[in-house]
């Protein structure tokens, strides 16, 4: 809301003017009725470079990466984490030629439990580590072929070292939402004490509920006193509101990854979070959220997936319209139809006029490129649309009022 312009409106200026005209957004005020305690400090921190790049078929070339990386800066993502260094050397050099741009972002990235990938990590000079092992049961069964201890006290090694050398230290225990709680404490507890800065819960299949999370997070703060971070997977549609739920539990960082993308049903969207956390939750956290159009752009370009066209925040159907009772009232309001301005994010409302478009949509169209028809021809128009059902007219809003037709038929 643009409080400025909004607060202490007389009633003449309201019916003068588009509800749009004073306000960016307009939820649901039931949102405000719940008391919510979110943290004072909330850190994104994307992995589009890294956990979005292993998505199956997605390969950044260095060019690329440094290019997603400059326009997360740009949006304000304070931590990048920029890639997964020990896995060849043209990681390494993408990674470093990261590091060596002078973002505004700490940049991190990747390392297992080894001394040789934090190594691998300094040489590329990144501001800090997010260093992993699984601790289920499973992982450490079938995966890593070891016992608890074992994997407590490798974790354990692999933390004291990156600290050693200076770097920001984050321990992610992969699978953490299939782990046994009182060994996920412990470990925590370890990692805490051998001075981690930060412990993520990874829920690597996506597998908890907004519930499950939020019982979890409280659980662990009981005994955990450092940041905690989430890492949720969305093979259930649940990685946003997961997140969500867990930082109102009380953790206070949320990974992400433009467009969701990344392995299986990919990672919690970062359009999704924050602006769901803006204007659902009211917590801003200073993102410039105009850019969020063109970062999924090059994002959708360089990992060559297509964005859904009903994505969230960033489809191009978030603003479009073509049905006639929802055109008639977008004309005239269009905070009708849509939660928030387009301009918000970067995109632009459309009108489509196709078979569900209605007379006074067509004439609005009409008029604004000063075309004048007769009550008659315009009902031909209209007609025209019923009969082709395979046409439709997109009427893109420009600038100073100006629009872009494009038939499209097949």
């Amino acid at each position: 809301r643009d409080t400025d312009r909004s607060r202490g409106l007389g009633d003449v200026y309201k019916r003068q003017f588009k509800r749009s005209d004073y306000l960016q957004y307009y939820i649901s005020h039931y949102n405000k009725e719940p008391e919510l305690n979110f943290p004072d400090e909330i850190t994104v921190y994307d992995t589009t470079l890294r956990d979005g790049e292993q998505t199956p078929g997605v390969c950044f070339s260095p060019e690329e990466k440094l290019e997603i990386a400059k326009k997360l800066d740009e949006v304000k993502i304070k931590q990048i984490e920029a890639g997964f260094p020990i896995v060849s050397k043209k990681e390494q050099e993408s990674v470093k030629a990261i590091t060596s741009e002078g973002l505004n972002a700490q940049i991190i990235s990747l390392s297992r439990t080894k001394k040789e990938d934090i190594d691998a990590a300094l040489d590329c000079d990144v501001d800090g580590v997010i260093t992993f092992m699984g601790t289920s049961d499973i992982h450490l069964e079938h995966k890593m072929h070891i016992g608890r201890q074992e994997a407590l006290n490798t974790c354990m090694n692999a933390i004291e070292y990156a600290k050693d050398h200076g770097l920001f230290v984050a321990f992610s225990a992969e699978d953490a939402t299939r782990t046994d709680l009182d060994f996920l404490k412990r470990i925590y507890n370890k990692a805490e004490s051998y001075g981690a800065d930060r412990v993520h819960i990874a829920d690597t299949t996506g597998a908890i509920t907004p519930q499950g999370i939020t019982y979890l997070v409280k659980e662990l703060k009981k005994d955990v006193n450092i940041d905690i971070a989430l890492h949720c997977h969305n093979d259930f549609g649940l990685a946003v509101i997961n997140s969500i739920s867990g930082v109102l539990a009380g953790a206070n960082g949320i990974s992400t990854t433009v467009n969701g993308i990344g392995e299986r049903a990919g990672n919690a969207s970062l359009e999704e979070v924050i602006m769901s956390l803006k204007l659902l939750y009211g917590k801003d956290l200073g993102f410039k959220t105009k850019h969020i159009k063109e970062l999924s752009e090059l994002v959708s370009k360089a990992s060559g997936l297509p964005v859904p066209y009903n994505k969230p925040v960033v489809g191009n159907n978030v603003f479009r319209h073509e049905s006639g009772i929802h055109v008639d009232a977008v004309i005239e309001e269009p905070l009708c139809y849509e939660p928030y301005i387009p301009e918000l994010v970067g995109q632009k409302r459309q009108l489509v006029l196709g078979k569900h478009s209605g007379c006074r949509a067509v004439r609005a169209k009409l008029n604004e490129c000063d075309l004048d028809v007769s009550d008659d021809t315009l009902i031909e128009i209209v007609d025209l649309f019923l009969q082709l059902d395979c046409v439709m007219i997109s009427v893109a809003f420009g600038g100073e009022n100006r629009f872009v037709f494009c038939l499209v038929a097949t």
